[in-house]
């Protein structure tokens, strides 16, 4: 592994007398050596792929906890800090100060500000949607704000939460919170299933544990598939969820594709579908943290979707795109899934739908990729929870 780091100059300290003459002719000679060579601005890394060396370079730092990163029609990206702060950063790696007018949130254990996404229609509307934990007189919630951003002020205008889940229970962990547009423009929101409430997840009644699908405004599509069931939430598209931390519409056929954290293995790829259960916690190939006895009926059931792909021991995912840019074209229509605890970024090969083959990449870097999106240039960016970084992906 290969390391470059920026150059930096420090001033000489005063000489005199005889010295004098000596330190001018080391400062000619230093002058001459920086002149001479290529400007460094940011920390790089090269590492090794099959698709051969991949160059990491270092965009932006200084962030606290980074959770999700937007691009804007400009080139600059959106950045949310799981304290409650939402940044914009520019493209050579300068960050505001934090957007004046981020909802409140509920920052203790996994919970805080957490997706943003910039709207279909953002360069005629301004409008981000920001997913967060919010609290409550009880406890808290995932909910989902709609805001206009004025980049100007630095500032969101007319913020307006659009959903909320109904259940609100005290707790610190599993908040789920990606959001995802379909092509017809509703809204996909994940949502956890709060951990110690995981038997919610089979209750379509509840909250916890589902996907859910609304319009842009909050309001339910018609042809979501419990509309009209009896004791059935309208907003919900899939259930048996535990905490969906990754999803991306595949570009092909459009589909909703996501990944959830098993515990103690039992990360899930799955692709979701509309009505259909997903087995948590009656499914899984999960363990139970302390005792690690298996949890519910097994891995397999005639009604529960089965995953495209599963982890055992667990990677804890977060983040997830397909790749359909040029840069890297031996990875044209692939699958990235960032990695927490596996400290990595999984590239998956697909058949369709089916499960092809994996490869671990940047073992080297020892960092938990939070976020993995694919940027206008057509290269990956990544969050780097660990050192509160951006990175970008170049061949090397």
């Amino acid at each position: 592994m290969t390391r470059f780091s920026s150059l930096r100059t420090t001033p000489g300290a005063a000489t005199s007398g005889r010295n004098t003459r000596l330190a001018r002719c080391i400062g000619s000679v230093l002058m001459f050596s920086v002149l001479c060579l290529p400007p460094v601005t940011s920390a790089q890394t090269v590492v090794r792929s099959e698709a051969g060396p991949v160059r990491v370079t270092e965009v932006a730092r200084g962030l606290e906890t980074p959770w999700s990163l937007a691009f804007l029609p400009d080139g600059n990206m959106l950045v949310t800090e799981r304290p409650g702060r939402l940044r914009v950063v520019t493209p050579d790696g300068k960050l505001s100060a934090p957007v004046q007018n981020v909802p409140r949130v509920h920052a203790a254990g996994q919970g805080g500000l957490l997706d943003v996404v910039v709207g279909p229609d953002f360069a005629r509307d301004r409008l981000i949607w920001l997913s967060f934990a919010q609290p409550t007189q009880k406890g808290a919630r995932t909910a989902v704000a709609r805001a206009r951003l004025d980049e100007s002020s630095r500032s969101l205008h007319n913020v307006e939460v659009v959903f909320a889940q109904r259940d609100d229970p005290d707790g610190r962990n599993h908040w789920g919170s990606r959001l995802v547009f379909d092509r017809d423009g509703n809204l996909f929101v994940t949502l956890g299933d709060r951990h110690a409430y995981r038997d919610s997840a089979q209750d379509t009644g509840s909250h916890l544990g589902k996907i859910v699908r609304i319009r842009p405004d909050g309001g339910i599509p018609p042809g979501n598939p419990f509309v009209g069931k009896t004791g059935a939430l309208p907003e919900i598209w899939s259930y048996g969820h535990r905490n969906v931390q990754g999803a991306a519409l595949h570009p092909v056929t459009g589909k909703l594709w996501a990944h959830e954290h098993g515990p103690q293995g039992g990360d899930e790829v799955n692709v979701v579908r509309a009505g259909a259960n997903y087995g948590w916690p009656v499914i899984t190939y999960g363990k139970e943290y302390v005792s690690g006895f298996s949890i519910g009926e097994g891995t397999q059931r005639a009604d529960v979707i089965p995953p495209v792909r599963y982890w055992v021991p667990s990677i804890a995912p977060s983040g997830m795109t397909f790749y359909t840019g040029d840069v890297f074209p031996k990875w044209k229509g692939n699958l990235f899934v960032g990695a927490l605890r596996g400290q990595l970024l999984v590239r998956i090969e697909l058949d369709g739908e089916k499960f092809i083959r994996e490869e671990r990449l940047l073992t080297e870097l020892g960092s938990r990729i939070r976020d993995v999106r694919q940027g206008p240039d057509g290269k990956l960016y990544l969050l780097d929870e660990s050192e509160g970084r951006i990175l970008r992906l170049d061949p090397g």
